[in-house]
C-alpha cells in the first residue's frame, strides 16, 4: 500500500478485529448480543457530552462507555432482571441522552454524526498505541479467565462453589468489552458496531462443532472481513464506506455459512 493512512488502518483492523470476534463469540453464547448496541450508542452520547463540555471526546467517550457497561452489570446483579431487559433500559437511556444533548446544542450534531458511520482511515498513531495496550490486557484476561467465564455463564452457583469470584470476572469482562466496542466504533461506526461483533460469531456458530472451534473460526472470519472490506472499499470501482464494506463482507460469509449448516443437518 502506497498510503500511510491505509497502513495505519490495516494495522488498526488487525488489532481490533480479533478482539471484536472473541467478544462477539462470548456475547452470543452469553446472551448479551445487544450489549454492544448500548455501548456503541453511549459513544454517540459521550462525543456529544465532550463537545458540549469542551472536553476531548477521546476521554468522554470511553468514560461514558465504561459507566454504561459497568452500570448494566451492577443493575443486573442488584435487580435480578435479565441481561436483555437491563441492556434495553440502558440502551434507551443513552440514546435519549445523546439526542437530548444534540437537540439542545445543535452545533454538536455534525461532529457527533461522524461516529455514527466511523472512519478507520482517520485512525492515528495514538489510537494504535491505545489499541495495542488494550490488546495486551485483553489477551492476558482471556488467557487466565476464559474457562472461568464459561463456567460463570453456564452455572454461576457452580462457579461460586469453586470459589470463582463471579462478580469480579463479570465486571472486568464488561469493562473490556466496553472498550473493545468503543475502538470498534472508530472502524465501523455506532450503527454497525454490533454487526462487527455478532456476524463473525454467528457465522462461526454455523460452521463449528465446538465452542473452541467457534472461537477460532470467528477470529478468522473477523480478520478476513476486516482486511477484505478495507481493500475492497479502496478500489476505484467500489469507493464505498470502509465500515459498511467490512460488515457486508462478514454478512456474505454468514450467508455462505448458512448453506454449509444446512448441508451438515442433512
Amino acid at each position: 500500500m502506497d498510503y500511510e493512512f491505509m497502513r495505519m488502518a490495516l494495522l488498526g483492523l488487525l488489532i481490533i478485529a480479533p478482539m471484536a470476534a472473541i467478544c462477539g463469540t462470548q456475547v452470543v453464547n452469553f446472551n448479551m448480543s445487544f450489549f454492544s448496541d448500548a455501548i456503541g450508542h453511549s459513544a454517540f452520547a459521550g462525543v456529544a457530552t465532550g463537545l458540549v463540555l469542551a472536553i476531548s471526546p477521546e476521554y468522554t467517550m470511553p468514560a461514558l462507555a465504561l459507566c454504561v457497561g459497568l452500570g448494566i452489570m451492577a443493575i443486573k446483579h442488584r435487580s435480578g432482571l435479565s441481561s436483555d431487559t437491563v441492556i434495553g433500559v440502558m440502551f434507551s437511556a443513552v440514546v435519549a441522552g445523546g439526542l437530548a444533548i444534540v437537540s439542545r446544542y445543535p452545533n454538536a450534531v455534525s461532529d457527533a454524526q461522524m461516529f455514527l458511520y466511523g472512519d478507520i482511515l482517520t485512525i492515528s498513531e495514538r489510537d494504535i498505541l491505545l489499541m495495542m495496550g488494550l490488546a495486551v490486557v485483553f489477551t492476558l484476561f482471556q488467557f487466565f479467565s476464559f474457562n472461568k467465564l464459561i463456567c460463570i455463564e453456564l452455572n454461576p452457583q457452580l462457579a461460586k462453589a469453586h470459589r470463582i469470584k463471579v462478580g469480579v470476572y463479570q465486571y472486568f469482562f464488561a469493562a473490556l468489552l466496553s472498550l473493545v466496542v468503543i475502538f470498534s466504533v472508530k472502524a465501523v461506526g455506532v450503527l454497525l458496531v454490533t454487526a462487527m461483533l455478532i456476524t463473525p460469531a454467528a457465522a462461526a456458530r454455523n460452521l463449528a462443532s465446538s465452542y473452541g472451534k467457534m472461537l477460532w473460526i470467528s477470529v478468522v472470519i473477523g480478520i478476513f472481513s476486516a482486511v477484505a472490506g478495507l481493500f475492497l472499499s479502496a478500489q476505484d470501482w467500489m469507493q464505498t464506506s470502509t465500515g459498511a464494506t467490512i460488515v457486508l463482507c462478514s454478512c456474505v460469509i454468514f450467508a455462505i455459512s448458512l448453506i454449509f449448516r444446512k448441508k451438515k443437518r442433512t
